[in-house]
């Protein structure tokens, strides 16, 4: 065996849940540690130590992240009612996604694995679409009230001079609820800064859609502040890269890309990414064919697949059945992050690693092995079904050819 693949810096690593635990570990058994020295710094996110702990393990493994600037994350569970119970948890913790990304102040960038023989459902989308996510306050930071009865619901803001301001939500005739979102300037401008090096650092067009027209002060605030961030420090480098930036509504910017051909970033608020990239990975093929990364403009990144802990699995996996579980997008969390460790610290062994895991994955599908929701929608003929621990290990044989 050749000499490992040295690290000088570890990376944050962060476990998960469910069937992404399983694979996290095959991952690492089977393409990474027979090749790497690997350094990490270790924090168990699954669901049973973030209740152990009062979710700190969360917090600590974002204030490591901003320490060591480059961590690796699992997929984790965020609870509802039903896994309080099937937990027996001391209350419905947040998603560790949004309280690390709030830590960051981060942008979330997802865009599909594209590899031969997965065609996109939308016949026109020759190149990935990049999805740009705000990742912070609106939805997930909000303040949500039920109203049992008749009453005056408003919105208040009580200045540090002691002023307030005033605006009447609804004057309630009988029940109903009521939602208070927020978001700051500061994370606003850092989202647009965000995109805006993104899109020169991959030298791709930006489009920018909100709902401004509806939301005449909180999305046109999003708007007023892109605009202005661009002209003041983006739009002349912009020409000289030959790239454009442009904002369109939302329901608009749905339309151009259902009919463009793909290769552009596309920035959205935080729900409307959280949809949308959804939506853009399923119809390029898979969601676990999809990689994100969260960028903050401290310069810290946070790789992760873009999908959830695949329960269905995990309870076939309990039971002790086979699976086949795709786990391209935690693999290319793992060798994004060890691509940017390398970067970092001026190690290419390292960087060069991480394409060859790469490469040997996409080789693998191309070659007609894998998994299951593959197979499935795959024009390529004659394939080979292979189950979760088959699949990796497949890729392990190809990646030995390869260095």
């Amino acid at each position: 065996m050749a000499e490992k693949i040295q690290m000088k810096t570890p990376l944050v690593e962060m476990d998960g849940d469910e069937m992404t635990r399983i694979l996290w570990k095959m991952i690492k058994d089977e393409l990474l540690l027979p090749f790497v020295d690997l350094k990490t710094e270790y924090y168990d996110l699954g669901l049973e130590y973030r209740n152990e702990t009062d979710d700190q393990v969360t917090k600590d493994s974002a204030t490591a992240t901003l320490k060591y600037g480059v961590a690796v994350k699992c997929a984790t569970i965020t609870p509802n009612a039903a896994r309080v119970k099937e937990y027996n948890l001391k209350e419905m913790w947040k998603s560790p996604n949004g309280t690390i990304r709030a830590m960051l102040d981060g942008t979330v960038f997802r865009a599909p694995i594209v590899v031969k023989g997965i065609e996109p459902c939308v016949k026109n989308w020759k190149k990935p679409i990049t999805l740009a996510r705000h990742a912070y306050g609106d939805v997930y930071k909000n303040a949500e009230i039920v109203i049992p009865g008749a009453g005056k619901a408003e919105l208040v803001f009580t200045a540090e001079d002691g002023s307030v301001s005033r605006e009447l939500i609804h004057d309630f005739k009988g029940a109903g609820i009521i939602q208070g979102m927020h978001n700051t300037d500061a994370s606003i401008s850092s989202f647009a800064h965000a995109c805006f090096s993104y899109a020169l650092d991959t030298k791709q067009d930006l489009w920018f859609a909100t709902k401004d027209t509806i939301s005449k002060k909180y999305d046109h605030r999003f708007k007023d502040l892109f605009q202005e961030i661009y002209e003041a420090e983006y739009k002349e480098r912009f020409e000289a890269a030959n790239i454009t930036y442009f904002y369109t509504l939302i329901d608009d910017a749905v339309a151009r890309v259902m009919k463009a051909e793909g290769g552009f970033i596309w920035a959205c608020k935080n729900y409307d990414g959280d949809v949308m990239s959804d939506m853009v990975s399923s119809a390029f093929g898979s969601l676990a064919m999809m990689t994100s990364v969260l960028v903050s403009p401290a310069g810290v990144y946070e790789y992760e697949a873009a999908h959830g802990t695949v329960q269905r699995h995990y309870y076939k996996h309990l039971k002790g059945e086979e699976t086949s579980t795709n786990s391209v997008a935690t693999i290319f969390a793992w060798s994004g992050a060890l691509r940017k460790r390398g970067e970092m610290d001026e190690l290419p062994a390292l960087c060069r690693f991480a394409d060859k895991l790469e490469e040997a994955t996409l080789a693998t599908i191309e070659a007609g092995k894998m998994t299951k929701d593959l197979a499935l929608i795959t024009s390529l003929e004659n394939v080979k079904v292979l189950n979760s621990e088959e699949f990796i290990k497949e890729i392990r044989s190809t990646l030995e050819t390869l260095l």
